[in-house]
């Protein structure tokens, strides 16, 4: 039987960024992972650090987080990218919304700028004709998530976490749980387990929400800025059984992943042809010479995704010492860095930085 100051169930990016803040703070962390590190989830994301502005409360999460996010910027290990995101507009009714996002954006101090069509196929050329201007935040980057989650538990385990690779918890118990080895942990108990988590807390709903990605062979220069259509927050925060909108990004590689697709209601992780198929076709309205490009792999894996698509950061109501950090959709890894600053400084008691209410678990538990 171990007794330690926080016991970390999952080390996907959300709990690896827990890990690695509550080692920080000089808190006795152990790590319980019966994958690989940064499997999951993580595996299969983007890596997009991307301002969100349409929800006021992720917004603020994103910010916080993008702030942490600077210290990774010279890190060579996770292929920190400063390529920033172009958010792209078809329409003149489109480029109407722009001002309004740039308000929203500045009001958090996060540096945006309109651009009209020239400037727009200045920037990337390979679009289509007809699209009628844009937005750009130069502040946005890529990361490679896996790499990531793998070296925030190295650090954590070098501030003296222990990492139980492995194993995994059959049962949880206030401020215990039970491995599947037999042994017994003791302490407050922080789940971070994605899609996963209501095996342990089925209190808290979560849904499964597939989506594919497509990289291609490495074509250098080719593309130069994250490129989205500027209605992706529809697909992403919306509730329709399947949907896809035009993601694509550079990687440091010189690769490009394309994306995006989400679907509830399939748990199956094989590819969907004709998903994929709609997908691109997505793309390639948006950048025709896409086509001509040779893809290498095509993947799927699932988002975690609350009722009300805000991720559940503190503690669980009707539980002592138990706490959980899951179901932050496609901003698990723009948000990872500050959900974990958040949650430690609750843990703690010290006062968070941004206001936490808004991820509380027991916002649909009681």
């Amino acid at each position: 039987m171990s007794h330690v100051d926080l016991i970390v169930v999952g080390a996907g990016i959300i709990g690896a960024a827990c890990a690695d803040a509550a080692a920080a703070a000089g808190l006795r962390v152990a790590i319980v992972e019966p994958g690989p590190i940064g499997g999951g989830s993580t595996a299969a994301a983007m890596g997009h650090l991307v301002a969100m502005d349409d929800d006021p409360a992720e917004l603020a999460l994103s910010r916080y987080s993008l702030q942490l996010w600077e210290a990774f910027a010279d890190l060579a290990e996770v292929e920190f990218s400063r390529c920033g995101t172009l958010w792209v507009a078809r329409s003149p009714q489109e480029t109407g919304a722009i001002d309004t996002r740039i308000a929203r954006l500045a009001a958090a101090g996060i540096e945006a700028c309109a651009v009209d069509a020239d400037e727009l196929y200045r920037l990337e050329p390979l679009l289509a004709p007809g699209m009628a201007g844009g937005l750009r935040v130069p502040g946005d980057a890529v990361v490679y998530p896996p790499r990531v989650a793998l070296h925030l538990v190295k650090r954590a385990c070098a501030h003296s976490a222990t990492l139980h690779h492995g194993r995994r918890v059959l049962t949880l118990d206030d401020g215990a749980v039970t491995l599947d080895d037999g042994s017994r942990l003791l302490g407050p108990v922080l789940v971070a387990t994605g899609c996963a988590l209501p095996q342990l807390l089925p209190q808290l709903p979560m849904r499964s929400r597939k989506g594919h990605l497509v990289i291609t062979d490495r074509y250098p220069g080719l593309l130069h800025h994250q490129v989205l259509e500027l209605g992706y927050a529809d697909s992403a925060h919306g509730d329709a059984d399947s949907s896809v909108a035009f993601n694509v990004q550079p990687r440091p590689t010189g690769q490009i992943l394309i994306g995006s697709s989400r679907e509830f209601g399939d748990g199956d992780s094989a590819v969907s042809p004709p998903m994929v198929q709609r997908m691109l076709q997505r793309a390639f309205t948006f950048m025709p010479g896409l086509r001509d490009l040779q893809a290498l792999r095509t993947w799927t894996g699932f988002r975690p995704t609350p009722i009300d698509g805000r991720p559940y950061l503190g503690a669980v109501p009707g539980y002592r010492d138990v706490w959980a950090a899951a179901g932050h959709e496609g901003l698990g890894v723009t948000t990872a860095l500050g959900s974990a600053r958040l949650l430690i400084d609750l843990l703690r008691g010290d006062t968070p930085a941004i206001d936490p209410a808004p991820f509380a678990p027991s916002r649909v538990t009681t």
